[in-house]
């Protein structure tokens, strides 16, 4: 009943704010979403110097709800294959390289320019954190978020081009940022005072290219399912199983969940779609997986916010939050500029081509799984309220502005 309660709860917020969002205030569905359940957070966390009780119990409702685990666990794999699936791997296909680029090679640039430049600010400011933690916070924070860019982008009016390429980078470097993540955290767990670089290759080839085999091999055996019948009623259900078991079975395997289903959402939905699904089928499955998608993401940007009410807020901790948004800037314009500058050739991008992408990586829900996956502690604290901080002005400015800059 605990759980119903709670999914109860989310799905009626959701349903509140997607209307007065839809009737009244008119901002794309994603930021609509989290800008009203900023303003119910905010108002439930200053409630708490009048009515303490309800506050108390609404903070450990949150704390004991793993909603971390619920979001990585469940709701990624759901929410990448649903992307992925609607992502047409064609224009992925033209733009490959610099999403491989950007993807692979501006998550880690990023994850280390993140990491140093934290650590220098932390100790500026007389805060004590880890060097290993400066470096988990580059790895959560790196990676833009697909749910947030696929929500808004569609209204932004960017070219197709530029779309491609931050849409596809948005969903591979999803997976490439939780392996570093899981990679680091390990060290973490281990006590280890020193990076094994031998042994985190190895991890991060197990879970990368481990997780894209099985996505490819999972994509294959549902594909030739779906073409072996032609009932959209088990056709859907299959989908859903592959993704849930497919996911369980990476996560079991310590391979990596988020990439497997990226790659298999981009094979169903493009190798020999035709063939393997009739006409009806295709409309009953992309159906079904464009409102898991809206459901999923407005309950997602629901418990976002709600991580509010259980952040530490002290000055000190504001003040290295607001330089973390300016740092995690700086990573992202390098890991641009870095590329287009070396690769002119690969890149191919103009500078306006380039701002868009730099100001359409958006950060959000699974940055912040991350963050409260981290041991309870000061220092998660810290990068906690830092992850929310560059998530609201990720989602609230970037989001809200990025249909202003000039393309051309």
């Amino acid at each position: 009943m605990h759980i119903y309660y709670i999914l109860t709860l989310l799905i009626a917020l959701s349903a509140a704010f997607a209307y007065i969002n839809h009737r009244y205030l008119k901002m794309p569905f994603v930021i609509g979403l989290f800008f009203l359940s900023t303003i119910i957070s905010v108002l439930v966390l200053s409630s708490k110097v009048w009515v303490i009780k309800p506050y108390a119990d609404l903070k450990a409702l949150v704390e004991q709800s793993n909603i971390s685990q619920f979001i990585i666990q469940v709701m990624l794999g759901f929410l990448l294959f649903a992307g992925s699936l609607h992502t047409n791997w064609i224009n992925v296909r033209k733009h490959i390289k610099q999403i491989a680029l950007f993807a692979i090679g501006g998550v880690i640039l990023s994850t280390a320019i993140i990491g140093g430049l934290f650590f220098l600010l932390c100790s500026a400011l007389n805060v004590q954190v880890d060097f290993i933690y400066c470096l988990l916070f580059g790895a959560l924070i790196s990676p833009t978020d697909p749910i947030a860019v696929l929500g808004i982008l569609t209204k932004a009016g960017v070219s197709k081009k530029v779309e491609t390429i931050i849409v596809g980078e948005s969903l591979f470097n999803d997976g490439v940022g939780v392996v570093i993540f899981i990679a680091l955290r390990e060290i973490l767990e281990t006590g280890g005072q020193h990076i094994d670089f031998m042994h985190f290759g190895l991890l991060f080839l197990q879970e990368a290219v481990g997780g894209s085999l099985f996505g490819l091999v999972g994509g294959l055996v549902l594909h030739k399912l779906l073409r072996s019948i032609d009932h959209y009623e088990t056709e859907v259900l299959l989908t859903i199983a592959f993704v849930m078991a497919g996911y369980n079975i990476c996560q079991h395997f310590h391979l990596s969940g988020p990439l497997a289903m990226v790659v298999m959402g981009l094979l169903v939905g493009n190798y020999k779609q035709d063939i393997a699904m009739s006409d009806r089928t295709q409309e009953y499955v992309h159906k079904l997986w464009e409102l898991i998608d809206v459901i999923m993401n407005a309950v997602l940007f629901i418990l976002i916010a709600l991580v509010l009410v259980v952040i530490d807020f002290k000055s000190k901790y504001l003040l290295i939050g607001t330089g973390a948004v300016g740092i995690m800037l700086f990573a992202r314009i390098v890991s641009i500029y870095l590329p287009k500058w070396l690769l002119p050739k690969t890149t191919d991008l103009t500078n306006n081509e380039a701002k868009m992408i730099i100001w359409g990586g958006l950060r959000g829900g699974l940055s912040v799984a991350l963050a409260l996956s981290l041991p309870v502690s000061k220092t998660r604290d810290i990068l906690l309220l830092a992850t929310y901080m560059i998530v609201v002005f990720s989602i609230l400015v970037q989001g809200l502005t990025i249909s202003k800059l000039p393309e051309k």
